[in-house]
């Protein structure tokens, strides 16, 4: 017999998602402050980020058997936050062409299953489709649960950029690079 395996995709985010993407983020900042990491403790991403990204087509949901387990932005093209990198440097320059994966974060109902990976390689085949061959993303130096799934995924820490943040000074986060064919 048989067993069914729940349908798994990535699509882009509406504003009907905009509640549970909040209760994600809400939940990802309980999570990461419960593990004693300085990250999105000082009011980022705030819920109007979030909007925006909804409203401008770069949210993405992973879909786990209808429900939301994951959501994460895709920006493309330049990221001011990717500008100077220390310590190291992209491989192809600071205005290279590329998509940098933000905000990504999963459900607590969902934690633990892997789906990260899942959420990842979702967004890096979304980048191939729209034509782009450098995919980065970045996390918080104490954040090792993701520095782990971003190596796993076969990203190349590149060195180290700094984030602004509302009301703290800019913090800094390991960057990471991704060339695919």
């Amino acid at each position: 017999m048989w067993a069914l395996m729940p349908a798994t995709y990535l699509r882009q985010a509406t504003n009907q998602d905009l509640p549970e993407i909040k209760k994600i983020i809400q939940e990802a900042k309980a999570y990461l402050k419960k593990q004693g990491i300085d990250q999105w403790q000082h009011g980022y991403p705030a819920d109007e980020d979030l909007e925006n990204d909804v409203k401008f087509g770069i949210t993405y949901v992973l879909i786990i058997d209808g429900e939301i387990a994951a959501t994460a932005a895709l920006h493309q093209g330049l990221d001011v936050s990717y500008l100077e990198i220390h310590d190291g440097e992209w491989l192809n320059g600071v205005h290279g062409r590329y998509t940098a994966i933000h905000r990504i974060a999963m459900s607590s109902a969902f934690r633990g299953q892997h789906l990260s990976e899942k959420m990842i390689s979702g967004l890096i085949t979304i980048s191939s489709v729209l034509g782009y061959k450098d995919v980065r993303i970045d996390t918080h130096p104490d954040n090792k649960g993701m520095q782990h799934v971003i190596t796993t995924n076969g990203f190349t820490k590149r060195g180290t950029i700094y984030m602004a943040e509302t009301d703290a000074e800019a913090s800094p986060r390991y960057a990471y690079q991704l060339i695919i064919d």
